[in-house]
């Protein structure tokens, strides 16, 4: 292909005949004129060179302009596969352009009569690599013939720059939170239904970004709905100061003109998701001042999150009750990883009534902290009942005692002393215990990874709530004093159910599918007095999951199923729970003359599951012409605590034999061509993923790895999580043998147990996702399998996202990275 040289270099041109032949006739632009069919310079020519000369911008021109017809293609693509890609990036922006519902709040009206709801949308912008979020209004009647009315506000308003929102206990007010981008002060609002009423803001500080991670995150307005109480990350530490004269002394936190701040000791964080994130605090605002006070007397050492007010007691200064982590000995990685000990604790906080007979806080020095739950490992997620008399919490102490991420949650509750005189040898009641080994078709256990702010029905002790069961996930009603537990979303049709919120004793909930995109759904009690445990489903209209007549019309040709897979050797099996089938979603193509090519898919964790609910990624990659197959080996979450604990100690063996069932059982039913086969997988997954290519490298044309964990021996010293590769690997004896030496066998060890031992018998051309920022399974991992592949012949492709951690789902991220699935198994399933 040709260079378009810089004019400049022909100022000179008319000067001298040898530049000519020398300079120019040697330029890759000239030495193509020559032997062009174009009108060309020629030594030889009659034509004076003059002309040439006058003339040279519009030959030029001309050739250029030949040239811009020479088509570049991006790099990693060829003329064969460009078609494919862009083809498929016009369906995979349709199934993008698809919202979903985050949040919803549910408002009486005044009249009592209706109501009205708020939903907090969410929708991928791509060009600005963010996520969108919007509000959509509705009004919600329900007539006598036992139907439901929603009627929609016609247009969302968009929430710009918001953080957070949550309403007051009244549903009178509403607080926004907009978190700043750089070192600006973050932004409080207090909205009626018709203005702005109230605005502060909390300067750098005084207290950093308020935290809206879903797990340390905690707001909650007191009763009068004056204060606020918080979680913040503390504001930045004094770091030492220099000048021309050396080291300041009491230097300022404020940056000083003539002058530089150093590192200061290096301070532990809590690992992925939370690079650069400071410690967080608990904070308490003045709705009428808009003083804001920190609450001290929490130890140092530990981390505060989901705070709650307790109900007020007349004349007893009132109680905050919030969530405790300690850093002791260090932190490791918390996200995803329940195994981390905490603790529920309660500081009493000092009141006093104001002359407008609201709350306001006395001094706030030294306060006294309780620990309510030093008794069980593990407490979160408090919420009290309606009457102030209990509080309840879940547990995840089956994954802190076994050292497992994830394993059965508990519920638990605490009776609330009246008089408010708390003390740490309070009684806890065990309302739902972990489940190890359940009967077919019968509760599982507790697998929930969130309360609702207001998830208590008019009783009083029943809660409401959405938990996994085996690879659906259902709504539970619990009653908490009676420890009953019932599934009340529809049990026979394999959609997963998801609750959203309340309107009185009514769920309005989303259920969907791999093949149906989630519809809202409204259930009723169908007679409070005489039959408490029948509800009925009401479908909703909504605007809100709208999607494009091709979508619509490419799902409509599918089908899935839940199939039971039997354990292939039950005679390893130690437990009970252990020797029972699995479960792998189907997703096929109703019009079956031949099988479609097979993508498995396998999640990550290895302690999470694949649900049977909507996934927009996977619905793509099934409306290309794949059959799917999704695997739920031993070790998800759903099935039990024995099939779960069953894993550790036998990753890259028992985890794999499934997944190698899981094909084997489809393959026998004639479900799937056994020549077209690949594999997806991140994670855990690509672990997964990585391992199959090398343990069965006859039975798959492709694989795709995210972000996969391929060498536990180098993984081991760089991951935030360590203790991982020792539970994972060792199994229960890991916990206590953890290490941050690990010593020469345990390496050996865990190079046993990696995909790399595997590597010289792949076959499967593969590609590879790649975060950098990734501090869960560091990128080097990846880079080094994937190099190792492409040094022994393999056909290997690497994209690697430089801004992405673990989960790689920034908008730009996830699209690119499942258009090039899509385009490489297409490529190897021709």
């Amino acid at each position: 292909m040709s260079r378009t040289l810089p004019l400049a270099s022909f100022t000179s041109i008319s000067s001298k005949i040898s530049t000519w032949s020398g300079t120019l006739a040697a330029s890759p632009r000239f030495s193509l004129l020559f032997f062009s069919s174009q009108p060309r310079l020629s030594l030889f020519s009659s034509t004076p060179i003059s002309h040439y000369v006058k003339n040279l911008p519009a030959i030029l021109a001309m050739d250029s302009s030949k040239a811009g017809t020479v088509k570049e293609l991006p790099v990693g693509l060829d003329e064969a596969t460009e078609e494919e890609y862009a083809s498929q990036s016009k369906l995979l922006q349709e199934f993008t352009n698809i919202s979903s519902i985050d949040k919803a709040w549910v408002f009486k009206s005044e009249s009592g009569i209706c109501s009205q709801a708020m939903f907090l949308i969410s929708q991928p912008n791509l060009l600005a690599n963010k996520k969108r979020k919007f509000m959509l209004s509705t009004s919600i009647s329900k007539e006598s013939n036992n139907t439901v009315n929603f009627q929609w506000a016609p247009f969302p308003v968009e929430m710009t720059g918001v953080s957070i929102t949550v309403p007051s206990p009244s549903g009178s007010k509403l607080l926004v939170i907009r978190n700043p981008e750089n070192e600006s002060p973050t932004q409080f609002e207090i909205w009626s239904s018709s203005r702005l009423e109230k605005e502060f803001r909390i300067p750098q500080s005084t207290h950093g970004s308020v935290y809206a991670d879903g797990w340390f995150e905690g707001i909650s307005w007191n009763s009068d709905e004056s204060l606020i109480a918080y979680v913040a990350e503390e504001p930045s530490p004094c770091k030492p100061s220099f000048d021309c004269q050396g080291y300041k002394q009491g230097a300022a936190k404020d940056k000083e003109c003539m002058s530089w701040k150093g590192q200061g000791d290096w301070e532990e964080e809590w690992g992925e998701c939370y690079a650069g994130k400071r410690q967080p605090a608990l904070f308490v605002i003045n709705l009428n001042s808009g003083e804001v006070h920190a609450v001290k007397g929490i130890a140092k050492s530990l981390s505060v999150g989901q705070v709650v007010w307790a109900p007020p007691v007349e004349s007893i200064d009132q109680y905050l009750v919030f969530v405790g982590w300690s850093a002791d000995p260090r932190k490791l990685g918390i996200k995803y990883c329940y195994n981390r000990p905490c603790a529920l604790y309660a500081v009493k906080v000092p009141l006093y009534k104001s002359e407008a007979a609201q709350s306001d806080l006395k001094s706030m020095e030294e306060l006294t902290v309780v620990n309510l739950t030093q008794s069980i490992s593990s407490a979160f997620f408090p919420q009290f009942s309606p009457d102030g008399k209990f509080i309840v919490f879940l547990s995840a102490k089956a994954s802190v005692d076994s050292g497992v991420h994830s394993a059965t949650d508990s519920l638990h509750r605490i009776d609330w002393p009246t008089d408010g005189k708390l003390c740490s040898s309070t009684k806890i009641i065990d309302v739902i215990p972990v489940v190890n080994c359940a009967e077919d078709g019968q509760f599982p256990g507790l697998y929930c990874s969130s309360f609702l702010s207001k998830p208590w029905l008019s009783d009083g002790c029943t809660m409401i709530l959405s938990s996994y069961w085996r690879s659906c996930q259902v709504i539970l009603s619990v009653n908490v004093l009676s420890g009953e537990v019932l599934r009340i979303s529809t049990a026979d049709s394999g959609f997963s159910w998801n609750v959203l919120t309340l309107d009185g004793d009514n769920i309005i909930a989303v259920c969907s599918s791999p093949i149906d995109v989630p519809q809202i759904k409204y259930g009723c009690l169908v007679d409070k007095v005489t039959n408490t445990t029948a509800w009925h489903w009401l479908n909703v209209s909504s605007p809100i999951f709208k999607c494009s007549e091709k979508v619509t019309s490419l799902l409509s040709h599918l089908q899935f199923g839940i199939t039971q897979i039997p354990v292939k050797d039950v005679s390893d099996c130690l437990t009970k729970g252990a020797a029972k089938s699995f479960e792998a979603i189907f997703v096929s193509s109703k019009v079956n003359n031949a099988p479609d090519p097979l993508i498995v898919v396998l999640h990550g964790g290895p302690h999470s599951v694949s649900l049977s609910s909507f996934s927009k990624s996977l619905a793509f990659l099934s409306s290309l012409g794949f059959s799917l197959l999704i695997v739920n080996y031993r070790g998800s979450l759903g099935f039990g605590e024995e099939a779960l604990q069953s894993l550790p100690g036998k990753i890259g063996s028992q985890d794999v034999n499934d997944v190698l069932t899981a094909i084997d059982h489809v393959i026998e039913k004639g479900l799937v061509n056994p020549s077209k086969i690949t594999v997806l997988g991140g994670s855990h997954g690509g672990f997964l993923t990585t391992h199959l290519i090398g343990q069965a490298p006859d039975k798959f044309v492709a694989a795709a790895a995210r972000n996969p964990v391929c060498n536990l021996s180098s993984m081991v010293a760089t991951t935030d999580i360590p203790d991982w590769c020792y539970v994972e690997s060792y199994g229960s004896k890991g916990k206590t043998i953890f290490t941050e030496a690990p010593s020469a066998e345990h390496l050996t060890h865990f190079y046993s147990k990696s995909p790399i031992l595997h590597i010289s018998k792949v076959k499967a051309p593969t590609i590879f996702l790649l975060g950098a920022q990734d501090l869960r399974v560091p990128v080097s991992g990846g880079l080094q399998y994937a190099r190792a592949l492409k040094e022994r012949g393999v056909e290997t492709k690497i994209i690697l996202f430089p801004n992405d951690i673990h989960a790689i789902e920034r908008p730009q991220s996830d699209f690119e990275s499942f258009l090039n699935i899509g385009v490489w198994f297409k490529k190897y399933c021709k």
